[in-house]
């Protein structure tokens, strides 16, 4: 492999590494608009029996439960990348923190952790940006319990990050 193509798969892999991340903050931030923005066209996406169906629709069944959601914390572990011209593979292992309504009891809620891989495909499209073109969810490990905890992000409706963070990777919406 020369110099030149190094470098290209180099940037490519740091590419698809932000775009793991702006998938965490998309969610984390309750952004549908930028998590609309990392899928391709036609991508799928598969979050074990919650969900399994195109991309599209998976933006959908988030933005529907997002106002439910207290609190999420995604946490980027491992990352595995393989690039071959304009098409990736990786696996992200990930650290998943909830705080949703319990079902059983109304008017209390649950600590929802997960520890989980995002086995994805990668696509670079025309305008040069990376996206999911497929993203499969495995559950390694999934914990619920009780939870009566105070100091949380998702209960404020200013989140520092935008005013201290000014430039656009930070802001709200897609990718410039």
């Amino acid at each position: 492999m020369t110099d030149a193509e190094s470098l290209r798969q180099l940037l490519a892999k740091e590419a698809i590494r932000e775009l793991v991340l702006l998938y965490s903050r998309a969610i984390d931030r309750k952004d549908v608009a930028l998590l609309r923005d990392l899928y391709t066209a036609d991508a799928t996406d598969t979050h074990g029996t919650s969900f399994d169906g195109p991309a599209d629709k998976y933006c959908e069944f988030i933005a529907a439960s997002l106002p439910h959601m207290k609190y999420s914390g995604h946490h980027v572990c491992n990352h595995l990348i393989s690039v071959e011209g304009d098409v990736g593979n990786g696996e992200v292992y990930a650290l998943a923190w909830h705080y949703i309504p319990d079902r059983q009891n109304l008017g209390q809620f649950i600590e929802d952790w997960m520890a989980v891989r995002y086995i994805d495909n990668y696509r670079r499209e025309a305008d040069g940006k990376w996206r999911f073109s497929k993203r499969v969810v495995t559950y390694d490990m999934h914990i619920t319990r009780p939870f009566s905890g105070d100091g949380l992000l998702g209960s404020s409706p200013v989140d520092p990050s935008y005013e201290v963070c000014g430039q656009r990777l930070f802001q709200r919406g897609p990718r410039g």
